[in-house]
Order: C-alpha cells, then structure tokens, then sequence
C-alpha cells in the first residue's frame, strides 16, 4: 500500500488485515497512529494481540462475521471516526479494512432526502 503516492500521504489511517486478523497492510497513517506498537513492523502480526478486552471480543466477532462496525471516538483532543468494513476478492470475504479519520471540531450534517 505505500508504493500509492495518494495512499501514503492520505490524511487518516488505514489498516488493512485478513480475515484471521493478520495485519496485511498499513499506510502511513496507521504506521505514525500505532509506533510506539512497532508501526510497520506489525505487519504481518495479529492484530488481536494488539487490543486488549473488550475490544478483543469484538474484534473476533468482525472478523468472524463479516459485518460492518463504525463509532467515534475522542483521544487527545482529537476525533475520529473509525470505520471497520469487511473487503472482499471476487465475492468472498478476505478480512477488515479500517479506516480511522480525524475529525473536526464542528461537523455539519447534510440531510439529502428529495422532497
């Protein structure tokens, strides 16, 4: 994933792992947010090791189901959201990608419905 100039640079962070939790992929974002973890060393490691309970638990129930998770959180002064979806190769489900976004502090929100 760091060979993509857009990736690399990207203002959030991605983690990209398969479908047993091994860590796949991490741009630099993700490398910066976990380096006092090992940053890009932890490719190729679980990411189950990484989270103690009860967010271990959950992580198993993602990885074994597939679903989609999305919160915000506040640490530092800084939100974010994180967005945790399934990715898939020809159909079949390969393991998570998450997506940890800085977010301001004022976000507007736009409903589009048509009338």
């Amino acid at each position: 994933m760091q060979d993509s100039p857009w990736v690399k640079e990207f203002p959030g962070s991605i983690t990209v792992c398969d479908a047993d939790g091994v860590i796949l992929e991490m741009n630099g974002g993700a490398a910066d947010t976990f380096a006092k973890d090992g940053g890009r060393e932890l490719v190729g490691k679980n990411l189950l090791d990484c989270h103690p309970e009860p967010s271990r638990s959950k992580l198993l129930g993602l990885l074994a189901s597939g679903q989609l998770n999305a919160y915000t959180i506040e640490k530092g002064g800084q939100k974010k959201l994180i967005y945790q979806a399934p990715w898939y190769v020809d159909g079949e489900y390969r393991g998570l990608v998450e997506l940890a976004l800085p977010l301001p502090d004022q976000l507007p929100h736009f409903v589009r419905d048509s009338a």
